[in-house]
């Protein structure tokens, strides 16, 4: 059983590093606002990230995020400010997309993170009283 254990959480720390090219500073400006989004490097089962948005004459929103092997698979957990932990699991799919899922939740329901040629492309989609609704952006790497 502990043998069993062992290996699962092996395949999913190898999953967790395949998604590294997440990892780096990453911003996306628009005319009423400004996101900047950070992944470090896949460690010891856990990636942690997070965002930033900025419009003028608004409180910056920043959130939280984290990456890591769970019992229920490899888990994306979004921390917002004055809400708990939103666990979303990942979904089986191919090279260079990440889609996260968590049905229960309120919205979104997906959280999606894709290569886009040297960008990185982020996608929050559901339904929202009974619409769906999505959000997306699209952001280019810092360059330091």
């Amino acid at each position: 059983m502990i043998l069993a254990i062992l290996a699962a959480a092996t395949v999913l720390s190898s999953a967790l590093d395949r998604l590294g090219w997440m990892t780096g500073a990453w911003v996306q400006k628009t005319d009423d606002s400004h996101v900047q989004e950070t992944w470090l490097t896949p460690t010891d089962g856990v990636m942690a990230g997070v965002s930033q948005t900025r419009r003028a004459g608004q409180k910056p929103f920043i959130e939280y995020m984290k990456i890591s092997v769970e019992p229920e698979g490899l888990t994306f957990t979004a921390m917002i400010p004055g809400q708990p932990p939103t666990p979303f699991v990942l979904k089986p799919g191919g090279d260079g997309e990440a889609v996260f899922e968590n049905p229960g939740h309120d919205f979104p329901q997906r959280v999606i993170y894709r290569r886009c040629g040297p960008d990185l492309c982020a996608r929050i989609e559901g339904t929202l009283q009974g619409k769906a609704q999505l959000q997306d952006w699209r952001y280019t790497r810092v360059r330091q």
